[in-house]
């Protein structure tokens, strides 16, 4: 993203819509799914669907209590862009919604293609934005019926499974995304528009079919629904039917993962005793909970055979996305690459600290654990490793080599690089996932300072 213009705008007018089926019906989605005064985001291009979406928000503030703002993003790719954006400000003063512009930079050579590349944007100007500091609650997206029917046949193109074929949903609490027009056809969107006097603009480049969406629209559906007229709703609840089976794949695939997920990291002994179509449906599951897109059926076959049949000591590094697959001692991590990088920091009480590879230090009181508070610990040195280090943790055991321990714990030699060391003037005091040093631990019914280590 390039740059970002605000403009915040708000204006007398107000305007009341008449009650209508589509108003009622969005009033029951949110009179469900969104508490008194929540943020909602409207994702505005200034087409009919989102306009017409922006008109029923609008409306339905006088029945539910929440905040209603819009964002229109102008990538800039049309001569008309800077006519949309005036058009979406126009539409938010008439009916008193705050709009944001923003302006992104797109790349001509993505890899993505321009579509996607336009949508990711997009999404990420959408879930980048902030008023006051305060996200929004739900992102709302003008998605309909014909979307629906699209996507689907889109991703059988593609070879898509069960998860890539499952509709999308009217309200996606994970991702914070509310899609309240999953049931209504285009063509009752623009009766609507139409009732209304509700104007729109026209993107051009959706007439364009050598896009994909523009080619399954215009000249494919046309076609289906000569023989099956109504194709584009029934297509709509076959992906509904795929969306409740991906339900009952993510169910199985929790059941698994809380015996063979830990920390992240997966138990591979325990993956390959499953059948290969259940192996492969935990595997999915775990990249789709670190935000990954799903990979084809080849690339995960790729991954199996690398992952089940290397030899025990075999470095295995495989690329995902932002994240990479690696494995350590029979288990399989998602981790993301970066650099190691040599920090010396003081904690001066903080409740937290950032450190500088991208992890976190949490501190907290407690009793009968962690660092003894008696002897005074007002201040901590935070640096990581510089090789050499001598740790004794266990009383009854001698003093040996932080590396030593850090092999007998199993902790993964890329965690290593990037551990944090907590020193006491220039005691080795903590190191997570090892230990206390036995003379500064809190006995019994003693205040101590627990510190957790949270990796990324």
């Amino acid at each position: 993203m390039a740059n970002t213009k605000k403009s915040l705008k708000n204006s007398k007018k107000v305007t009341s819509l008449v009650t209508h089926p589509l108003l009622s019906q969005l009033n029951q989605l949110l009179s469900h799914h969104l508490k008194p005064n929540q943020r909602v985001l409207l994702a505005l291009s200034g087409g009919l669907d989102s306009t017409v979406l922006l008109h029923l928000l609008a409306a339905a503030k006088q029945s539910n209590s929440f905040e209603l703002y819009a964002m229109h993003v102008h990538h800039g790719l049309s001569q008309n862009a800077d006519a949309w954006a005036d058009f979406c400000t126009q539409q938010c003063e008439l009916l008193n919604v705050p709009v944001e512009v923003v302006y992104v930079q797109l790349d001509p050579n993505s890899k993505l293609g321009i579509e996607a590349a336009a949508r990711q944007l997009r999404y990420e100007a959408l879930f980048d934005f902030k008023l006051n500091e305060i996200e929004p609650d739900f992102i709302a997206t003008a998605h309909h019926q014909d979307d629906q029917a699209e996507t689907l046949l889109l991703q059988l193109f593609r070879g898509a499974g069960v998860k890539g074929l499952a509709s999308m949903a009217a309200i996606d609490e994970p991702r914070r995304l509310m899609r309240p027009l999953l049931e209504v056809s285009r063509q009752t969107l623009q009766a609507y528009a139409e009732q209304h006097n509700i104007s729109w603009c026209n993107d051009e480049s959706n007439d364009n079919t050598h896009y994909e969406r523009n080619f399954v629209r215009h000249d494919l559906l046309p076609v289906l629904a000569t023989r099956y007229p109504s194709v584009k709703s029934v297509l709509a609840r076959t992906a509904s039917h795929l969306a409740e089976a991906n339900e009952l794949l993510d169910s199985l695939a929790k059941i698994d993962a809380n015996d063979l997920l830990q920390n992240n990291s997966l138990c591979l002994q325990g993956l390959t005793s499953l059948d290969l179509p259940r192996a492969k449906n935990l595997l999915r599951w775990w990249f789709a909970q670190n935000q990954l897109s799903m990979p084809s059926s080849d690339h995960l076959n790729e991954i199996i055979q690398q992952v089940f049949n290397a030899k025990a000591d075999a470095n295995i590094n495989i690329q995902l996305q932002h994240l990479s697959l690696k494995r350590y001692q029979q288990r399989a991590y998602l981790c993301a690459e970066r650099v190691a990088e040599a920090f010396d920091m003081t904690w001066n009480g903080e409740s937290h600290l950032d450190l500088p590879n991208g992890g976190q230090l949490h501190f907290k009181q407690v009793i009968g654990a962690g660092l003894a508070l008696k002897h005074g610990m007002t201040k901590l040195r935070i640096t990581n490793r510089d090789g050499g280090e001598r740790f004794k943790p266990d009383v009854l055991r001698p003093t040996r080599t932080l590396k030593h321990l850090l092999q007998e714990a199993n902790i993964p030699p890329w965690q290593r690089e990037h551990l944090p060391l907590i020193y006491w003037h220039d005691t080795l005091a903590l190191v997570p996932n090892i230990g206390i040093t036995h003379e500064l631990r809190a006995d019994e019914g003693e205040l101590g300072l627990d510190i957790i280590w949270q990796d990324i």
